[in-house]
Order: C-alpha cells, then sequence, then structure tokens
C-alpha cells in the first residue's frame, strides 16, 4: 500500500485536480484580471513580510500560487521533477514518506488543509485496486498525444479514450 500511496501522490504532484489557482493580482492597486469566482481562494497579506526566496509582500496584497507549475519547478522537486517517479515519495526502507503540505500543495496546507485528504486517498485506494485488479486498461490510440485543458480543473483536452478488458479469473 505504501507504493500505491506514492504512485497517487505522485500524480497528484504532477497532474492536481485544481492547477490553477485563479487570483491574478500583485497589489491592489494593479488588478490584472480578478471576478468574484477568482477571490474565492486569495491569500491576502495581514502584515508585511517576506516570503522564503526574497520575495516582499505588503499588507493587503493579494498571493496566488499555481500547483501544476509548482509540481514542476525543478528547485522544489530536483533534477528530475517533470518525471512521473513514485519512488520519491518512498523512503530507503520503502515506506510512504510525508512531504510537507507548503511544498506538496494537492489539498492546500495550514488552516485550509483539505479535511477529506485522508478520505480521498482512501477511496483513490480502493478504486485503484479493484480496477487494476479487474481490468487491463489500454489507449485506445497509443500514438496520440494526451492534452491538457487548464480550467479550475485539470481536464483532459476531448477526454482520455481507454478500451478495458476484463482480467482472467482463475
Amino acid at each position: 500500500m505504501h507504493y500505491l500511496h506514492a504512485t497517487i501522490s505522485e500524480t497528484l504532484r504532477l497532474y492536481p485536480s485544481v492547477p490553477v489557482l485563479p487570483c491574478y493580482v500583485l497589489r491592489f492597486s494593479l488588478v490584472l484580471a480578478v471576478s468574484p469566482l477568482q477571490l474565492q481562494d486569495a491569500k491576502i497579506c495581514l502584515s508585511d513580510d517576506t516570503l522564503p526566496d526574497g520575495f516582499s509582500v505588503r499588507k493587503g496584497d493579494m498571493v496566488s500560487y499555481q500547483p501544476y507549475a509548482m509540481g514542476r519547478m525543478k528547485f522544489i522537486w530536483v533534477d528530475d521533477a517533470e518525471e512521473f517517479r513514485p519512488e520519491r515519495w518512498l523512503d530507503e526502507d520503502g515506506m510512504f514518506r510525508r512531504e510537507s503540505p507548503f511544498k506538496f500543495t494537492a489539498f492546500q496546507a495550514g488552516p485550509r488543509i483539505c479535511l477529506g485528504k485522508e478520505f480521498a486517498y482512501r477511496q483513490m485506494k480502493i478504486f485503484s485496486a479493484v480496477l487494476v485488479r479487474c481490468f487491463v486498461f489500454k489507449l485506445s490510440d497509443e500514438n496520440r498525444t494526451v492534452t491538457y485543458r487548464t480550467m479550475i480543473n485539470l481536464h483532459v483536452d476531448g477526454g482520455l479514450h481507454v478500451r478495458t478488458f476484463q482480467r482472467c479469473q482463475t
């Protein structure tokens, strides 16, 4: 189950269900694109502060982060950041190793962390185990490049067409 948990985490790192938290405001005086829907998840600075990379933010600034981009940043996930490698989540004994929720942001972090995180993992593990045990999945067109449409949720452009084959029951 540790490898399955690592595989799900790696999938969510590279393909977070909410890839873009759409708030593009740098300062209240400079608004690039904002709508009431986009303000739902805005983070507003309560006092002047300096971020870990040295960038300073002022009281009232809105701060946004992009989980899709963060999951591919080499300075966060090292040189193989764009590779699907579930082993990055396992320690030397093969046990799952949690990352900081401020690094792995699929479920947010701090006081706003997703309350359903553990339930979501449990549900994904159950469905994965049942589906992989009973079926084999193959892309309908193995030569087609899968592309994504970034909206509020990450969508496969044109859908992901797969063929399913029942595994032999012996």
